[in-house]
């Protein structure tokens, strides 16, 4: 069977320029899809940032040159490409959009990624042909399957791509004043309904309309922005394209999170040797001057400090918390107010409570693999990594019923794989830390659960099997 080209049109790519949850998809799914399905080519689209540039400047190969027409603006734009673990990535270079310290916060962010999307199609040629699939994600390129479907169908050019979305986080949109479709984008205001919503030109509501396909990151989130609470104003435009969106559940890169072979651990273990795992809960113990103990359950939180990742829940009834027999580890950094908050409970609780306010990929492993149990208390979470990260160490969940924390973690009251509550309260998430507590009690039925959340396979090869039957389809139709 002739190989198809899958061409992801992405704003950030780990181990290039990352910023987030997309940057994880973007550096590990095309892999998996490659691994899962060989009849497949992905190529790998973004902008070529500054530190880009400082990171990979030697490695980086000179394709081509193209000129971009963007309404009334006409630049000159290169191709740069790097093969590396099988997958071509390319990166559009325009220093004058590019070429600045930080990937997104920038006035003319708009521009920017519509001067990205547009310049995708004059690279084809340069790029080995016209992919069978636009693979495209998040506000950031949404115009490329608007393009594709408004502006390029219409003048009967690229009409065998089909093209798919994925929504990684519903709540940004990418939404401009009415102007910007005309002068920025350059698609005629004969196409502002399509695009519009609210009055304003809304590029995640013109990606759902163009696009052939829509994924979200998880299942249960692709219920979520169907109903107003999830969708941040867009409730009556996804149930309108319902028929054609579908979650599909990330994964985690299970090569880099593997407590067998990671180097920056006290004691490797796998399944078979959980009994190790307690050293890495001394080792951290010591590191962060906690009293060292395995008669107390350690309780940890790695997170974006924002009120999305419910942290109020644990402000609310810490002093609960505390008078049971634990010892709590958060790391993450974000809002003034969490930040000065988990700091001042540490110095309320010295040697019982390390509050971490930075982050370091090195130290979130080291506290993945010390910890007994992770708390994940989202008002929203569209997938979530951090509570298959934590499986995958064994470290046991305890997850609100919300996004893809709702599709990876079942209840052990119904043989689950962590401890999962429904309502948005202080009081619901301390009873099931309290029954979380008490089964570490009983060590050996403990030990067990760990030992079996461990065997879940959260690996990307999962996804990439599901995102396979998608491309078929499509390719089908």
């Amino acid at each position: 069977m002739k190989e198809k080209t899958i061409c992801f049109v992405v704003s950030e790519c780990l181990g290039f320029a990352e910023t987030g949850g997309l940057a994880e998809v973007a550096g590990s799914l095309p892999k998996a899809i490659q691994t899962v399905n060989p009849k497949y080519h992905v190529q790998v689209v973004l902008p070529l940032y500054k530190k880009i540039k400082e990171k990979w400047g030697n490695r980086l190969q000179l394709v081509g040159e193209e000129q971009v027409e963007l309404a009334w603006r006409k630049k000159s734009a290169r191709l740069f490409t790097i093969a590396d673990a099988g997958i071509t990535y390319y990166f559009v270079e325009q220093n004058d959009y590019f070429d600045r310290d930080q990937l997104y916060g920038h006035y003319d962010d708009g521009e920017r990624f519509a001067f990205f999307s547009k310049s995708i199609f004059s690279f084809f040629s340069l790029m080995g042909g016209v992919p069978e699939i636009i693979h495209a994600h998040d506000w950031q390129t949404a115009l490329v399957n608007i393009y594709l479907d408004i502006l390029y169908k219409k003048q009967n050019k690229f009409t065998k791509i089909k093209s798919l979305f994925t929504i990684h986080n519903i709540q940004y949109q990418g939404i401009f004043e009415p102007s910007f479709l005309t002068d920025v984008c350059g698609i005629s205001d004969d196409y502002f309904p399509l695009i519009e919503y609210n009055g304003l030109v809304n590029l995640m509501k013109g990606a759902l309309v163009c696009s052939d396909y829509i994924t979200t990151v998880s299942p249960r989130y692709a219920k979520e922005i169907k109903i107003y609470q999830y969708a941040y104003g867009l409730e009556h435009i996804t149930r309108m394209f319902s028929d054609k969106i579908e979650g599909i559940l990330n994964g985690i890169n299970t090569d880099f999170y593997n407590p067998m072979n990671d180097a920056i651990l006290a004691m490797n273990y796998d399944s078979n040797h959980i009994e190790l795992k307690k050293k890495n809960k001394e080792a951290l113990q010591k590191s962060l001057h906690l009293e060292v103990r395995d008669d107390v359950c350690l309780i940890s939180v790695i997170s974006r400090l924002v009120n999305q990742k419910g942290l109020n829940l644990i402000v609310d009834c810490f002093q609960e918390m505390m008078d049971l027999p634990i010892q709590f580890v958060l790391l993450g950094t974000g809002d003034e107010y969490y930040e000065e908050k988990f700091l001042e409970l540490a110095r309320h609780y010295p040697h019982r409570v390390s509050s971490l306010i930075t982050f370091d990929i090195n130290l979130s492993k080291k506290i993945y693999a010390g910890a007994d149990l992770f708390l994940m208390p989202s008002k929203t979470e569209p997938c979530g990594l951090s509570q298959m990260i934590s499986s995958r160490y064994g470290t046991v969940p305890i997850v609100r019923a919300t996004g893809g924390l709702f599709d990876s973690i079942k209840d052990v009251s119904d043989h689950g794989n962590g401890f999962v509550f429904k309502e948005m309260e202080a009081s619901a998430m301390l009873e099931k830390i309290k029954e979380a507590v008490k089964l570490y009690q009983d060590q050996e039925a403990f030990l067990e659960l760990s030992r079996k959340i461990m065997k879940i396979d959260f690996s990307w090869n999962v996804s990439a099997s599901a995102y396979g039957k998608i491309y078929k389809m499509l390719m089908r139709k």
